[in-house]
C-alpha cells in the first residue's frame, strides 16, 4: 500500500480523497491555488504546496508544478478526483513517466474512451448496444445528410471530444441540418481545440441511466449499479438518485453482465462509469467516463462498498478480493448537488459564507468543503455540497431528503437549496416520472 498520496484537486473532492487517505493510514499532500489557501483539504492535509495563482489553468490544470509537487514531498502515487485532469491521458503518461502511480485507468483506455467515435466504435464491437447514428466522425454535410436521411430526423450532431452539452447541437429536419452541423463543429473546436463531430438519432423522451463500475488488475470486474441522472440543466446533472426508479432487477443484471464482460475483454481497470439513455425499454450506451463521478456517493449508499478505498487498493495493486455475487444492493439513495447560484436565474453567487450549517440524522450524509468564513472563489465550478440521502425504499429517502434540505443552513450566497426543495414536492419526480428534458420545462414554469 502507499505510504502518501498526492490529490490533484480541491473542494469536496479533494477532502474525500484526503478522508479516504486517513482512514487507509495513508499520508496525504494537497495542492492549491493562491485562491484555496484557507480550504478545509489545505488545512486538514499533512502537507500542502501552493502551485500556481487562481486561474485553473495556472494551478489545477499545470502539469508541471502538479508532478513537481508530488516528487518534492515524496510522494508515491497521484489522485486526480474529478474534473481538471481526471481524464487527461497525457497527464496520466506524465506521472506514470515520473515513476509515480496514476490513480486511475491506464493512459490508452482514458484516450479510448476520451475520444466519443472510438469510445462508441469499441462499445459496438463489444456488443454493447448503441443510440443509431454514423459510424465514425462525419467527413462533410454530404455525409450528414445521408446519415440522418437513414436514421431518421430529429437527429443530434455532437463533438467527438466534447462533454457538458458543448459542441451539440440539434436538427429537427433537413432544413436545420447544415446550421447544425456548422454550429456544432465550430463550438467543438472552440472548446476542445478539435472539431470532429458525428451524429446520433435524437431521442425524445429518454432519461440517463449510467452504470458504475470496478475492475482491478487481475481480471476482475463488477458493477455496483445503475444511477438515474436524468434531472439535468442544460446538460449539468442536478440531482441523481440510485437505484432508477424505472429499471427492474432483470434489466440490471442484463446491463451489467454486459458491460462487465465487455470491460474485462479490454483489460480496463480502476472505476468508470458507463453512460446510456434509456428509452422504451432499450439501452443505448452514449459515452464513458473514466475516472470517479461526482455522484458516486449514491452508489457507495447502496453498495456500501467505498469506491475510493477500492481506487487506491486497486491502484496499489490489490485484488477487488469479491465477485459480482458479492455486492449486495440495497435500499435506495439520492444527491442533490448544491451549488453557489441563484436558484432562480443561476446566476454565480460566489462570495463569503457567514452561517453554515449541515443537516444529519440517520441516513444523511454531507460531503462539502465549506466551513463559516470562507470565502467561496469565483473562478472554480459552482458545486459547493452534496447532500445524500438513504432510505431502505425510495418513498423513504424522499422524505430524509426533504427534511434535510430544510435544515441545510447557507447564508452569505445564494445556494441552489430552494431549487432542489421544489424538485422534491413535484409530483412528477414523486412519482419518478421524468426524463432528461423534464427538468428545462420544470425551471422554465
Amino acid at each position: 500500500m502507499f505510504k502518501k498520496i498526492l490529490i490533484a484537486n480541491r473542494g469536496e473532492i479533494a477532502l474525500r480523497i484526503l478522508r479516504a487517505c486517513r482512514e487507509l493510514d495513508i499520508a496525504s499532500v494537497a495542492v492549491h491555488s493562491t485562491a484555496d489557501a484557507d480550504a478545509m483539504h489545505v488545512r486538514l492535509a499533512d502537507e500542502s504546496v501552493c502551485i500556481g495563482p487562481p486561474l485553473a489553468r495556472d494551478s489545477y490544470l499545470n502539469m508541471p508544478a502538479i508532478i513537481s509537487a508530488a516528487l518534492i514531498t515524496g510522494a508515491e502515487a497521484i489522485h486526480p478526483g474529478y474534473g481538471f485532469l481526471s481524464e487527461n491521458a497525457t497527464f496520466a503518461d506524465m506521472v506514470e513517466a515520473h515513476n509515480l502511480v496514476f490513480i486511475g485507468p491506464t493512459a490508452n483506455h482514458i484516450r479510448m474512451m476520451g475520444d466519443k467515435i472510438t469510445a462508441k466504435t469499441t462499445m459496438d464491437e463489444l456488443g454493447v448496444p448503441l443510440v443509431p447514428g454514423s459510424p465514425g466522425e462525419l467527413a462533410s454535410l454530404e455525409e450528414a445528410r445521408q446519415v440522418a436521411e437513414r436514421i431518421l430526423y430529429p437527429v443530434l450532431i455532437k463533438a467527438a471530444a466534447g462533454g457538458g452539452g458543448r459542441g451539440m447541437k440539434v436538427a429537427r429536419s433537413a432544413d436545420e441540418l447544415e446550421a447544425a452541423w456548422r454550429e456544432a463543429r465550430a463550438e467543438a473546436g472552440a472548446a476542445f481545440g478539435n472539431n470532429a463531430v458525428y451524429m446520433e438519432k435524437y431521442l425524445d423522451k429518454p432519461r440517463h441511466i449510467e452504470l458504475q463500475i470496478l475492475a482491478d488488475n487481475h481480471g476482475e470486474v463488477v458493477h455496483l449499479g445503475e444511477r438515474d441522472c436524468s434531472l439535468q440543466r442544460r446538460h449539468q446533472k442536478v440531482l441523481e438518485e440510485a437505484g432508477s426508479p424505472v429499471i427492474s432487477h432483470e434489466q440490471r443484471a442484463a446491463l451489467g453482465a454486459t458491460v462487465t464482460q465487455a470491460l474485462k475483454k479490454i483489460g480496463y481497470r480502476n472505476a468508470g462509469t458507463l453512460e446510456f439513455l434509456y428509452q422504451d425499454g432499450q439501452f443505448a450506451f452514449i459515452e464513458m467516463n473514466t475516472r470517479l463521478q461526482v455522484e458516486h456517493p449514491v452508489s457507495e449508499m447502496i453498495s456500501g462498498i467505498d469506491l475510493v478505498h477500492e481506487q487506491i487498493r486497486i491502484a496499489a495493486g490489490q485484488p477487488l478480493g469479491y465477485t459480482q455475487d458479492d455486492v449486495k444492493l440495497s435500499g435506495h439513495a439520492i444527491e442533490c448537488r448544491i451549488t453557489a447560484e441563484d436558484p432562480e436565474t443561476f446566476a454565480p453567487s460566489p462570495g463569503l459564507v457567514d452561517v453554515f450549517h449541515q443537516p444529519g440524522g440517520f441516513g444523511i450524509r454531507v460531503d462539502s468543503a465549506l466551513y463559516a468564513g470562507y470565502r467561496v472563489p469565483p473562478h472554480y465550478d459552482s458545486l459547493i455540497a452534496k447532500l445524500i440521502s438513504y432510505g431502505n425504499t425510495r418513498e423513504e429517502a424522499i422524505a430524509r431528503m426533504r427534511r434535510a434540505l430544510r435544515e441545510f443552513v447557507i447564508t452569505g450566497i445564494k445556494t441552489t437549496i430552494p431549487l432542489h426543495q421544489r424538485i422534491l414536492e413535484a409530483p412528477d419526480f414523486i412519482d419518478g416520472d421524468y426524463t432528461i428534458h423534464w427538468l428545462e420545462r420544470f425551471v422554465a414554469g
